[in-house]
């Protein structure tokens, strides 16, 4: 019979002032041998709280870009498998019952579907996609994306049946100042990249003005936030305004030429 995954498994995560999550994340990583734990610097309480767990080592690195991190990570495991979380992520229950009876197979990762939480509200559709986040590590190398990043998986990638919770309570303001910041770095990537490697949607960003009344009604209606109640307005709301600032900030530097 083929080898358990999760006693061969280490959990990366990246920090930077994560105090609002990191607890209710690494909670549910008390099966894990391992959590490496690559900080950026935080000032905050992130760092007292990773201490309370036995199983969390820390490492600090200055941020130079998220796949810098996830590599530089990467290369301080020595595990075969490799659980990467982002640190306002929550595995479910049933997503802990899988990763522990998961079995190795042909499979070089798998992929996990996403429920966004506002403030613990859970809802019904996002715009958040299915993210690879338990891969064998010899097999994966991330690369920059716009303002995030992804990793790339030599091999067949699988699906876990279970969801993954994303639910960021940090303060407004900080998400605020952090959307500014990636409205310009996502402005880079749309304006350097030929068009034809662009997705659709990214196409779409591109012309600027559109994007942000498509996401309006495209969150609203289409993916059901408005029987949310205030959690899906407030949803909505927030990815109209990050669509918003990418948009004007196309628009300014087109101005500016």
């Amino acid at each position: 019979m083929s080898e358990l995954i999760a006693p061969q498994t280490t959990v990366l995560v990246l920090s930077f002032n994560e105090a609002p999550n990191l607890a209710r994340c690494l909670d549910r990583l008390d099966w894990a041998p391992r959590i490496l734990l690559v900080d950026s610097g935080s000032t905050d309480e992130t760092l007292k709280i990773a201490r309370r767990y036995a199983n969390v080592e820390v490492v600090h690195r200055p941020f130079d870009s998220f796949a810098g991190q996830c590599n530089f990570g990467l290369g301080l495991i020595d595990t075969p498998w490799v659980l990467s979380l982002d640190a306002d992520y929550e595995l479910s229950e049933d997503l802990v019952r899988e990763i522990q009876s998961l079995r190795e197979g042909p499979a070089q990762g798998y992929s996990a579907a996403f429920i966004y939480r506002i403030h613990g509200r859970a809802l019904r559709g996002t715009l958040y996609p299915p993210r690879t986040v338990l891969y064998r590590r010899q097999a994966a190398r991330y690369r920059d994306e716009g303002h995030g990043h992804r990793v790339t998986v030599a091999g067949e990638v699988g699906s876990l049946a279970a969801p993954l919770y994303h639910d960021d309570r940090k303060p407004l303001l900080r998400w605020v100042d952090s959307q500014k910041r990636y409205a310009h770095i996502e402005a880079d990537h749309l304006l350097a990249s030929p068009k034809e490697a662009l997705s659709r949607v990214d196409r779409l960003r591109l012309k600027a003005w559109p994007a942000p009344l498509l996401v309006f009604f495209y969150t609203l209606l289409w993916k059901g936030a408005f029987l949310d109640g205030w959690a899906g307005w407030y949803y909505t709301l927030q990815r109209v305004i990050a669509e918003c600032l990418i948009a004007l900030t196309l628009i300014d530097r087109r101005l500016a030429k």
